[in-house]
């Protein structure tokens, strides 16, 4: 601990000459190795503590600044070693100051009364008027929150959510502030009961009040020029620049809102994006991503999504208010000019394009385009299985997570296939056999929930959820045992046995987590019945789901293959896992070579209009070779679809040579 002596006379004449000013010098201490020589044009009052200033800092431009306290009113401050503290305009008040932090040309730096930081803020998610919101807390995730906003039906399990947010914040209340080591804020007007975490860089902003900023060396957060925001935690690795304007709102682990992007009762996760547009009541699941100016997203839960320009959404009747509310399932998209009408739910993966006022629900018709045409909602189920873009989608979210902080807050699981969707497609595929059995096989049109299916379109939606399924569960059985004993029909029947029963029946997604929906259920029982001590507790457990995925999803697996296939895994041979493999093969290689056809259709000559400016055919393709870096067999892309062709086909010829020896 850091050793702190009380001011010689001789020190204290050396401020003095300096233009320092104190009522009662006798309140000052100063480190051992002090040196007044840097400390300069200062009034003190309370209590204040002076580190040791040795260092010189080199700024822009080559600048060389020396640590010490120029030109600045401290009140009740702490100033920890080598820091650099100049211009404050007004005065800083209530403050611990990390070593090696520069704060220069800054108004107002105060804490005033208890304050806990931005922590036990209610945000009013998904629901303007309330009923559904969501106490903030620094150790937040998009699990809590999701159990927090759409669990109202259990309201014990709500209040003891809540209890577990008070402890903490009890916890983290005081009357004084801290701002970490190695902090710059540069140019800030006011920052009033706040919170700053270590190698925080603050520069030109405008307002912060009432709020965390959960900065680390190891994912520093940056906060920009003319950003005003209110009651907020931003966590990890975040960025919020450009004049973005925050009202209650949670900001994740490496999140970047900028370009004038404006958020009221809104929670933002893991790698979220926000420009130019607007949110009211948004829950952003991990990658919600809008970047356009013309887009609203207002009363929704949203993950793994892209908003188009224009996209919107209506939650108000003018009856009762803006009480409505919808869900875009994981990975669904809306196309430019896009609007749904509050109450819906669209099923994940799926697609948006035109007005829809229906108020749809398609969560049980997964991958489907939602397509209006002259104010009808039409549906096209399992389509977007073979889109190109869906898989790059699911390819590109891996390698765009830019948390750098050890400790991830949101347990993200990107698999495209999982019980979750495969779930909904054995429902989806009830749906449309249902509906071709009511209304005959050669129906031109099948009504659904509000939409219209084509027949043919249900067809189609048909096959694709038939490989998808197919897919899924080879993928499962070829893991299990891909690196077990399978040399007899017993070896094989042992390898398949589950693990746990944990992973029957209905899976969920919780905002990024997929689990079952048992673990989900005993979990919320644990809070209500006091076993879950504090929110640090409450995260390990939504950890040790994410960890055990696989384990759940074999058991889902084992029973969704004997319901699908009629095999027994009690009972199966060598020869029916063969047969298993050689399904799952065609399934692989039907799917991929859908993908492949889509991907052709960007190097249709359609797709060359506006290459090849002030020349002829050759100079257009030329070009547009050039763009788009080669040939479509160039394109890394439909190389990778090739590969991975080759590479699921080698293995199941692995598999059956070693079930067949």
């Amino acid at each position: 601990m850091k050793h702190y002596l009380k001011l010689t006379d001789r020190q204290i004449a050396a401020l003095e000459e300096q233009s320092c000013r104190c009522d009662d010098w006798s309140n000052i201490e100063v480190a051992d190795d002090f040196n007044p020589k840097y400390v300069r044009n200062v009034v003190f009052s309370g209590h204040v503590r002076l580190g040791s200033f040795n260092r010189v800092f080199t700024l822009a431009g080559g600048i060389r600044k020396h640590s010490g306290v120029y030109h600045a009113t401290l009140h009740n401050v702490d100033v920890g070693d080598d820091c650099m503290i100049e211009h404050i305009h007004n005065y800083i008040a209530n403050y611990v100051i990390g070593a090696g932090s520069y704060i220069e040309n800054v108004t107002d730096l105060i804490v005033y009364g208890e304050c806990s930081f931005g922590n036990g803020v209610k945000v009013n998610v998904m629901n303007e008027t309330g009923g559904r919101e969501v106490y903030i807390h620094d150790h937040l995730s998009s699990h809590e929150a999701y159990i927090t906003a759409l669990y109202r039906h259990e309201p014990e399990l709500i209040q003891s959510m809540k209890s577990l947010v008070d402890q903490y914040v009890a916890s983290v209340a005081s009357e004084m502030g801290t701002i970490g080591e190695n902090v710059e804020i540069l140019d800030a007007m006011h920052l009033v009961n706040v919170r700053i975490g270590d190698c925080t860089k603050i520069k030109g902003t405008s307002r912060l009040r009432n709020g965390t900023i959960l900065s680390k060396k190891e994912a520093p957060v940056t906060i920009g020029m003319n950003v005003i925001a209110d009651d907020f935690i931003i966590d990890t690795g975040s960025v919020v620049a450009d004049g973005v304007a925050l009202t209650r709102c949670f900001v994740g682990q490496a999140c970047v809102l900028e370009h004038g992007y404006s958020a009221m009762d809104s929670l933002f996760f893991s790698n979220c994006q926000g420009e130019n547009g607007e949110a009211c009541s948004l829950f952003a699941g991990p990658y919600t991503v809008t970047h356009h100016k013309s887009t609203l997203l207002i009363s929704g839960m949203f993950s793994f999504m892209n908003a188009g320009s224009g996209s919107n959404q209506s939650n108000h009747m003018y009856k009762l208010g803006p009480i409505h509310q919808g869900i875009l399932e994981r990975g669904a998209k809306t196309a430019s000019d896009s609007y749904i009408l509050w109450p819906a739910k669209i099923g994940a993966f799926s697609l948006v394009m035109g007005r829809h006022v229906s108020n749809l629900d398609t969560t049980d018709l997964p991958f489907s385009y939602l397509i209006e045409q002259q104010s009808v909602s039409y549906i096209v189920p399992g389509v977007n299985l073979k889109s190109v873009g869906t898989i790059r989608d699911v390819r590109k979210w891996p390698q765009r997570d830019k948390r750098t902080d050890p400790v991830l807050k949101d347990c993200i699981n990107f698999n495209l296939l999982s019980p979750y969707t495969i779930q909904k497609m054995f429902a989806g595929t009830e749906i449309l056999n249902r509906l071709r059995e009511a209304s005959g096989h050669h129906a031109d049109n099948y009504w659904y929930k509000k939409g219209i299916i084509k027949g043919d379109s249900l067809c189609k939606g048909l096959r694709y959820y038939d490989m998808a399924i197919r897919k899924f569960l080879g993928n499962s059985l070829i893991s299990r045992i891909e690196k077990a004993d399978v040399s007899s029909d017993a070896a094989l029947r042992a390898a398949l046995v589950p693990d746990t029963e944990i992973g029957r029946g209905r899976w969920v997604d919780a905002a990024g987590l997929i689990a079952p929906s048992t673990e989900i259920e005993n979990l919320c029982s644990d809070i209500k019945g006091g076993a879950i001590a504090d929110v640090r507790e409450l995260h390990d457990r939504f950890v040790a789901m994410h960890r055990n995925y696989y384990s759940y999803e074999w058991t889902w697996s084992h029973d969704a293959m004997k319901e699908f296939y009629h095999i027994d895994p009690e009972t199966i041979t060598r020869e029916d896992a063969v047969w298993l493999i050689k399904d799952w093969e065609d399934a692989v290689v039907s799917l991929d070579k859908l993908v492949y056809a889509d991907a052709g259709k960007e190097f249709k000559l359609s797709a060359m209009t506006s290459f090849g400016i002030d020349g002829d055919k050759s100079r257009r393709d030329e070009d547009f070779a050039a763009v788009r870096g080669g040939t479509f067999e160039e394109n890394p892309f439909v190389h990778d679809v090739q590969e991975h062709i080759r590479r699921k086909s080698a293995l199941a010829d692995t598999m059956i040579e070693r079930l067949t020896k």
